[in-house]
């Protein structure tokens, strides 16, 4: 007998099981009004709601629908109302630029775009057939009582797509199905031990490789959502204070925040020995996860993964063996990118790059067949990161794509260069990440110009009309030329060397 899986079943069972357990609290202040506290039962009638409101405008089973939104119950309601029957759920940065908004909502197909009110200036660029701004139009969006038209369910099916910045100007559209979306959240689940006791603060971006499967697992186990829009280290204290939050997910300056928070935080700081914090984007200083333990009394749990692997592919977990350990070298193990999830094979190649096998690796990239073919060669996701895979845990060593990760979102440095470079002023210019204790990795742009005059401020202005104001350079240097191969390939490894070089590895 067989029974496909699929994101539904997650809802299904929260449904069946604590359909009067308060399933989301909403972000209170908020442009749009907002939900409160909303139980189980309630969640998955408006999800069922949404899914006979996408019928009734046509929009077909594999049909996409985009949404730009800040952390919100009406996007978490979205992940199951959308894909739990068979449509595909387009979740988009918010902080991107509108040209980069539209080219996402265009490339995907979308037939419905939904945006925060904040962002309702998008829809007079961005086009689709259906466009709703959050809060305005709940009535078209989740009004109702109808039920949806009944999807056999295909675990095959792509449940999502989501845009993420790779080694070219324009961002790919990663493909994830029913079976990947499914495995990622249930093994993440286990391995994070997710119960129905467990309250979960939405401070990870949910558009974020779905907010890497925790909309799903949380959901399943009927464990509590708390809902953040927008990070603060001193709020992200007092929602774990007030709704007794167990369980997180952060990018590294969301764990700075959330320490510098705690400097001036009166009495002792929320959540010690009771809450876990869960790492990606790029691995923390070793002093910085010694002062997660020490100064907040949160365990430290690190992942490594991609968007194209939904994300989880391994995790470092403190463990028994190192109980004997001295607080610095146990700090340095979790440090490492962690130990294969189950299910997950990883390798590395001759050339040092990272290689996972799995059931979570993207379907494709969306209207991309040659890049799909490159990144799958050999039946093994090729993941652009060189480590070091030894007595069962992988260490990232360096990037081999040339991608920043500054406070946990991917930045492209062509497309940061390609802004530039349209500045008259410019003659060359080559963006890097240098380390930094806030950002992990702070976006750099050295410039050499034509010989006019032009500051760092006029470059950075000049930047954000073109791109998402993240993306651009925190710091600008001005150089008299930028080191190049004979055949004029730019080296930025020897940009990137002076850095770095007190660095153990090539990522911060």
């Amino acid at each position: 007998m067989f029974y496909p899986l699929t994101v539904r079943d997650f809802l299904d069972r929260a449904e069946t099981v604590y359909p009067d357990r308060v399933a989301v609290v909403d972000e209170p202040s908020q442009p749009a009004e907002s939900w409160g506290s909303v139980t189980y039962a309630e969640l998955a009638r408006r999800a069922r709601a949404q899914a006979a409101n996408l019928d009734r405008l046509g929009v077909p089973v594999g049909g996409r629908v985009a949404i730009v939104s800040h952390n919100s119950a009406r996007l978490l309601t979205s992940f199951f109302g959308v894909s739990g029957w068979g449509r595909v759920l387009v979740p988009i940065n918010f902080r991107l630029a509108p040209a980069e908004v539209k080219y996402i909502v265009e490339h995907s197909g979308a037939d419905v775009l939904v945006v925060d009110p904040e962002l309702r200036t998008l829809l007079e660029t961005v086009k689709a057939d259906h466009t709703f701004v959050l809060g305005e139009d709940d009535a078209e969006i989740w009004g109702g009582d109808a039920d949806p038209a009944a999807w056999e369910g295909d675990e095959q099916a792509t449940a999502t797509i989501n845009y993420t910045s790779g080694t070219t100007a324009r961002p790919k559209g990663v493909q994830l199905t029913h079976r990947n979306l499914w495995v990622n959240a249930t093994t993440f689940g286990w391995h994070a031990t997710v119960t129905d006791n467990d309250v979960y603060l939405h401070t990870l971006p949910m558009f974020h490789a779905n907010g890497w499967g925790m909309p799903y697992a949380v959901t399943g186990m009927g464990a509590e959502h708390v809902v953040l829009r927008k990070v603060d280290g001193t709020e992200i204290l007092a929602r774990i204070e007030e709704h007794g939050v167990t369980m997180l997910c952060a990018a590294p300056a969301v764990v700075t925040a959330a320490l510098d928070g705690a400097k001036t935080w009166e009495g002792e700081v929320p959540g010690r020995d009771r809450v876990r914090i869960i790492v990606a984007g790029a691995p923390p200083p070793t002093r910085t996860i010694e002062r997660v333990r020490e100064e907040l009394g949160w365990e430290f749990i690190q992942i490594y993964g991609l968007t194209e692997t939904s994300p989880l592919l391994t995790m470092s977990r403190m463990r028994s063996e190192w109980d004997g350990l001295d607080p610095h070298e146990q700090a340095k193990l979790l440090g490492r990118a962690g130990a294969p999830a189950i299910g997950v094979r990883i390798a590395t190649d001759d050339d040092g790059e990272v290689l996972s096998q799995s059931n979570v690796n993207l379907q494709a990239y969306w209207k991309n067949p040659d890049e799909t073919e490159r990144v799958q060669a050999g039946n093994w996701f090729h993941t652009g990161d060189g480590g070091v895979f030894e007595d069962g845990y992988l260490t990232i060593a360096d990037r081999k794509k040339d991608v920043i990760i500054s406070g946990g979102e991917n930045v492209t440095s062509i497309e940061v260069e390609d802004a530039i470079n349209s500045h008259p002023a410019v003659r060359e210019v080559a963006v890097i990440g240098v380390p930094d204790e806030k950002w992990g990795e702070m976006v750099t742009a050295l410039v050499v110009t034509e010989g006019g005059d032009v500051t760092e401020g006029e470059i950075i202005a000049h930047c954000r009309e073109y791109v998402a104001g993240y993306k651009c350079p925190k710091r600008v240097e001005f150089r008299e030329e930028l080191p190049r191969t004979a055949t004029g390939k730019l080296q930025k490894f020897k940009l990137r060397e002076p850095y770095w070089k007190d660095q153990g590895r090539q990522i911060h």
